[in-house]
């Protein structure tokens, strides 16, 4: 029975499993999911901060009518804490460094008039003074004890800092998935070779492992011949060593497409096979009880592109404990007319519109086997299949995959 997108992304995502975790440095955690909790390790900032060059005084002097202050000493970026000795005199203060003890206002070299007089050098303030001005005060940012990164958050370059600034050398992460991503056919030939007029150039399968190379997974590349006992041989190993199976093509009715077959007799439960889409009507997925998980995409290229985005991701997000990404929508640019009685993923252009919303412009395209139309797309666009027109100004939801 062909199923509804919405019935086969509820059955993909009901088998995600568990991939486990590991510790890693943190240098090394870039693009993996978190699954620890880190906290603050003390106050942000950790102390009362200086933000201006400039000059530390107590406000009450200045409240009291002086003006004209003499320097004690210097308090530079990273040394031990001053104290003034004197609250008539000040200290030369720069941007970074910890607020001299006696103090508790900062002004600013540009608001105040240098003098040297017998060695000793002083500084008269000429504008108006505001007490704990220019102070970053210690834990008004984040308090000692308070997470600061939830399980389930993508590390990126603010993350690594964060991590570097509690000083967490090594962190939980989610496991990543072993991935085999799987091409079929006899027309395909490698990409250094000169295609004979009935052969192409592998290509999907490098579209596929260049996206989960963005997720931060190497994939296992394996190629089948369309013979089915070579299928088995080559397959029956991997059930082993991966988690996920990403095959391209051999999956709809043609005489060569053995790969439903296949799959059957080395043990995968088939959970679905054509879903109500295009392009990717012939999806097929299934699992085995104690080994991958199975995505046999269409072997055309906009159809297993579409499914990737569509399905596999958010299992693979899933899997690895990522926290939900947010429903993104976009303003439809032009009048889409599509009479099938399936879901449409069209291809469209982003962009910013002046409103604040995002439109989205669908993109000229001749059919599921046209891999160089997506050069001009950022996302598809969902289009419901109870409508067959769909008119400039309609908002629907969106899959980037750019």
């Amino acid at each position: 029975m062909m199923l509804t997108v919405a019935a086969a992304y509820t059955a993909v995502l009901q088998t995600v499993r568990d991939m486990g975790t590991e510790v890693l440095p943190f240098e090394v955690v870039t693009r993996r999911v978190l699954r620890e909790p880190v906290k603050a390790d003390r106050p942000f900032p950790p102390f009362d901060r200086v933000t201006m060059d400039g000059i530390a005084i107590l406000y009450d002097s200045f409240a009291r009518g002086q003006q004209i202050f003499g320097v004690e000493d210097i308090q530079a970026a990273g040394a031990p804490r001053l104290q003034l000795s004197n609250t008539a005199n000040c200290i030369e203060v720069m941007t970074g460094a910890i607020l001299p003890e006696l103090t508790d206002s900062v002004i600013p070299y540009e608001q105040l008039q240098a003098t040297d007089h017998e060695g000793f050098r002083r500084f008269t303030i000429t504008g108006e003074v505001t007490q704990g001005q220019n102070i970053h005060r210690r834990g008004s940012d984040v308090a000692e004890e308070t997470v600061l990164l939830s399980p389930g958050t993508l590390i990126g370059p603010a993350e690594a800092g964060v991590l570097a600034t509690v000083g967490k050398t090594l962190v939980e992460v989610a496991r990543l998935p072993r991935v085999a991503v799987i091409a079929t056919g006899n027309e395909l030939v490698p990409v250094d070779a000169t295609p004979e007029e009935h052969q192409v150039r592998i290509s999907n399968i490098y579209s596929l492992m260049a996206s989960l190379q963005q997720c931060g997974i190497t994939a296992v590349y394996v190629h089948l011949p369309d013979e089915e006992a070579a299928m088995h041989e080559r397959l029956e190993p991997l059930l082993r060593e991966t988690d996920v199976w990403i095959s391209s093509g051999a999956v709809s009715a043609g005489k060569y497409d053995y790969l439903p077959a296949v799959l059957q007799r080395l043990g995968m439960q088939q959970r679905f096979h054509k879903v109500q889409q295009r392009p990717g009507k012939p999806f097929l997925f299934g699992t085995f009880t104690n080994g991958p998980v199975v995505f046999a995409l269409p072997g055309n290229p906009v159809s297993g592109f579409m499914c990737f985005y569509r399905y596999v991701l958010p299992w693979l997000r899933a899997a690895m404990g990522a926290q939900d990404e947010a429903p993104v929508y976009a303003v439809l640019q032009e009048k889409v007319t599509f009479n099938p009685s399936l879901e449409y993923y069209l291809p469209v252009k982003l962009q910013s519109l002046p409103d604040g919303t995002m439109g989205a412009i669908p993109q000229p395209y001749h059919g599921s086997g046209d891999l160089a139309s997506l050069l001009h797309a950022d996302a598809f666009m969902a289009l419901p299949s109870d409508k067959n027109i769909f008119e400039k100004g309609s908002c629907y939801q969106i899959w980037r995959f750019r």
